[in-house]
Parts: C-alpha cells; structure tokens; sequence
C-alpha cells in the first residue's frame, strides 16, 4: 500500500508541474480509490497541499509574482469560512454517514466545476485580456467581492479539498483582468497555503488525517513535481487541457449522481 501512495504523489506531482492544476482534484479521488474514508482523504489532502504550495509561495515572492493585499482580502473570507466549516463537522460527528455523504457530494461537485473552469481558462483569458469584458465596480466593492469569493472558496476547499487552485485562479481573472497572469496565479497560490493548512489542522483535530499516507505522498510528490516542472510547456496544451478535464467531470458525476 505505501507503493502505490507513493506512486500516487508522483503521478500527482508530475501532473502539477506540467499542467499548473491543483493537486486536490486529482489526489482526494484517488485516495478514495485506495478505500480511504472520505473525511481522512480530505483531511490529508489539504494539509498535504499546504506543504507543498509552501515552496511555490516562496518561488513566487521572490520573482515579485504575489499581490499580497489580494491575498489578504481572499484570506478574510475564506479561513472565518474553513474554521466555521470545522466546526460543523465537529458538531455532526455524531453521524458518520451523513458526513461522509456530504463530503463526497461536494467533492463531486468540485470536481466539476474545477473541471468546467480548465476548459473555460483560455477563455476567459482572451476575453478579459482583450478588453472585451470588464469589471466595473470601485475599488470597495471589488474588495468586497474578493472577501465573498474567498468565503465560498473556504466553504468548498475545507469540506472537499478542491478549487482554492482552478476556481480561485478564474475569479481572480474577472475580477482583476489587468493584473498579468504569473501575478494572479502566485497571489492564489499564496492565498492556498494559509487556507488548506487552517483547513488541514481542522481536519487533523477531528482525526480525519493520516500523517503516514501524508509522508509517502510528500515522498512521491517532491520529484514528481520537478519532473513535471521539466516538461512543462512542452506537451500540446489543447490535447492535456481536455483530458484532464474530462476525467474530473467523469469521476464528480461518479461521485454526485
């Protein structure tokens, strides 16, 4: 079993670094594949992704890629959100079942709408880039907007460990359409870090993670990424962008219907 954990955070690793999609959507379903309960698959997951998003905040900050202020206003919302999200498991412990349900119905749910914004991506990137769409709202209210998309990204991330990557990253680009994209994509993984480890610690405080699966992902993982990091940009974007997205949807509608 080890193996195949460890396995499982290289293929995730690889895939990361050559595609940029956040490793919750990929790796929750496949801890749920190796029979985990689902709480513990997402528990682990989350604070797996705080450890290894650590190093691209830091890859980030020093090529001044982070927008620190955004980050802050995501950051409001979306840890209030994941604590009072912990709380409500730790509350409805006493049914199991329904938690397990209510996990794996969100994680589906997701799973699917991480899938539609890989698609939509490039995109939404054409169209705000060229002017065709803008946000026009002061600069209150963006704040104000941010702090929302932040509270429902808290929501989703800490009951199914996915979307602060994908989904974050697309309400950025609407939100903020003149802000390069490498700044965008470093203020969300920023962002990431202190709400998957909140998240995280959340889950760990209710017994919903395992630390010796978390270490043979991490194992795994490390190189998988650098592997992947490699290759990045040298595989037809249009050929990984769809099939990846396509799995995602197949194993969200697996998961809600």
């Amino acid at each position: 079993m080890a193996v195949g954990f460890i396995v499982s955070g290289l293929l995730v690793g690889f895939i990361v670094g050559m595609t940029g999609v956040g490793g919750g959507s990929l790796m929750t379903p496949i801890l749920l594949f190796f029979g985990i309960n689902p709480a513990t698959a997402v528990g682990t997951d989350l604070l797996y992704a705080a450890i290894t998003k650590s190093g691209g905040v830091w890859v980030h900050h020093r090529n001044r890629n982070i927008d620190w202020k955004i980050t802050g206003w995501l950051a409001l919302g979306s840890v209030p959100a994941a604590l009072v999200t912990v709380m409500f498991l730790h509350r409805s412990q006493a049914d199991q079942a329904v938690i397990n349900g209510l996990i794996k119905h969100m994680l589906g749910i997701a799973l699917l709408l991480t899938a539609v914004a890989i698609l939509a991506k490039p995109l939404i990137q054409r169209v705000t880039f060229s002017g065709e769409m803008t946000l026009k709202a002061d600069s209150n209210t963006r704040r104000i907007i941010t702090v929302i998309v932040g509270l429902v990204l808290g929501v989703i991330v800490t009951l199914s460990s996915i979307g602060a990557g994908a989904l974050g990253t697309i309400a950025l680009f609407l939100l903020y359409p003149l802000i390069p994209t490498s700044r965008l994509v470093g203020t969300e993984i920023a962002h990431a870090v202190p709400l998957t480890l909140v998240a995280g610690l959340g889950h760990a405080g209710l017994g919903n993670l395992d630390w010796g699966i978390l270490g043979f992902l991490l194992i795994g993982s490390l190189p998988g990424i650098y592997l992947g990091s490699q290759l990045s940009g040298r595989l037809p974007d249009r050929l990984l962008r769809p099939l990846l997205a396509l799995m995602l949807a197949l194993v969200g509608s697996k998961l809600v219907f």
